[in-house]
């Protein structure tokens, strides 16, 4: 039996602490926060997608930074082994959605992570404890120095997170505590996050949700991503789901042209949207065409549509050309909206970047610098697209880590 300190009670750190637990180890969850999983209750719009049902080839498609690195771990810990843990182990029915997206029936997130904290029962988690800095002795891990002493142990586990959504804990301390042991860190940048539009389209719709419409993101005009789902209107740009997927393709915003085309009726291919148009128009032909997009869109998205259609408000329905009507089918099939910038690591999902992975054996996640030392979650430079993969990862590193101490 070893003694083991794990910093950080989140998904990575409780996961890693019920494995370790259960093992046989002794062990201890450093939390400087005054509860655990902040980050975990907000994932999944309050509903936590807990992982994908996809197996580890798939899985692995989906890890955007490192993937490689991933391949021991994943195939240790898959969504075959985490789904059923929480299901059958911990007692919470869980659903697959679109996406193989997988949630608990309940939509609360509340049950991840009590059924977390009870795979950790049998481990102490101290809250509102800073860890300043690790006690390394003779090049390997002995402890830890907190604000409220020293503590010492046979192995350390960082499991901090990034530094996205720092409300939530993720302060970016375990960067402090890998440098301190060796570790160089890859420059962390927010990821799956919303984007910040150029104009005042946007604006204009801001709180403005739409489902089922097709979102692809342009470099240039090149196709770096697309998909169907939902998406949202923000005061500075564009959020949602479709959007945080979108953003991960995202090179470097300042040096490319990128955008974003929004199929507004992906069901209807162009020439059935035409007919439906003009059947639209049919009804209203002696409305102004102000009233031409009530059947359309909506009423928040009309005006802006309007304005950019160009059709003056007060011409006749019936007086529209059959060319305005094909720039209203155009624009429904491709609304365009041109981006400037990514949304910043205060509201980011996750964090892009960490500690590099070539400091880490895959296998174990321990240190390759520091004896004693492991890393689970997103410390590590290693992240992927939305959809469960992300604590997938968490979930992966954290089994690796306490099950090879």
């Amino acid at each position: 039996m070893s003694k083991i300190i794990i910093i950080g009670a989140g998904a990575a750190g409780l996961f890693a602490a019920g494995a370790a637990a259960r093992a046989g180890h002794e062990v201890t969850v450093l939390e400087h926060m005054s509860a655990a999983g902040k980050k975990l209750l907000i994932t999944g719009k309050g509903r936590c997608n807990v992982a994908n049902n996809c197996d580890e080839t798939e899985f692995l498609k989906n890890v955007r930074r490192n993937p490689r690195f991933m391949f021991s771990s994943i195939y240790a810990c898959p969504p075959s082994f985490v789904m059923p843990l929480f299901e059958n182990t911990l007692g919470v029915p869980l659903k697959t959605e679109r996406g193989r997206r997988v949630f608990p029936q309940s939509d609360n997130a509340h049950d991840i992570l009590n059924a977390l904290l009870t795979y950790a029962q049998n481990a102490t988690i101290m809250y509102n404890v800073n860890a300043k800095s690790l006690i390394i002795e003779n090049g390997a891990a002995a402890g830890v120095k907190t604000n409220k002493g020293d503590l010492r142990a046979d192995a350390v586990i960082i499991a901090t997170g990034g530094v996205s959504y720092p409300v939530t804990g993720s302060t970016g301390d375990g960067y402090t505590l890998a440098k301190q042991a060796g570790h160089s860190i890859v420059a962390p940048e927010p990821s799956l996050v919303s984007l910040v539009a150029d104009g005042d389209l946007c604006r204009k719709m801001t709180g403005l949700s739409l489902r089922n419409v097709n979102l692809t993101l342009l470099e240039g005009e090149k196709a770096m991503f697309s998909e169907q789902g939902e998406m949202l209107f923000t005061h500075f740009g564009v959020s949602g789901p479709l959007v945080l997927s979108a953003s991960a393709h995202i090179r470097d915003i300042k040096k490319y042209n990128y955008s974003i085309s929004i199929d507004l009726k992906p069901a209807l291919s162009a020439e059935k949207l035409d007919a439906r148009v003009k059947e639209d128009f049919a009804l209203l032909a002696n409305k102004d065409a102000s009233n031409a997009l009530t059947k359309l869109l909506p009423a928040s998205m009309r005006p802006v549509m309007l304005d950019v259609w160009g059709v003056p408000e007060s011409k006749k329905i019936n007086q529209i050309t059959r060319e305005e009507r094909a720039r209203l089918v155009e624009l429904l099939k491709n609304f365009r909206i041109p981006l400037r910038d990514k949304g910043d690591l205060q509201h980011a999902v996750i964090t892009s970047g960490g500690v590099n992975v070539k400091e880490i054996d895959p296998k174990t996640m321990q240190s390759r610098l520091c004896e004693g030392l492991y890393f689970a979650g997103e410390v590590i430079d290693v992240d992927a697209y939305t959809g469960g993969y992300n604590l997938g990862i968490a979930f992966a590193t954290a089994y690796a880590a306490a099950t090879h101490i």
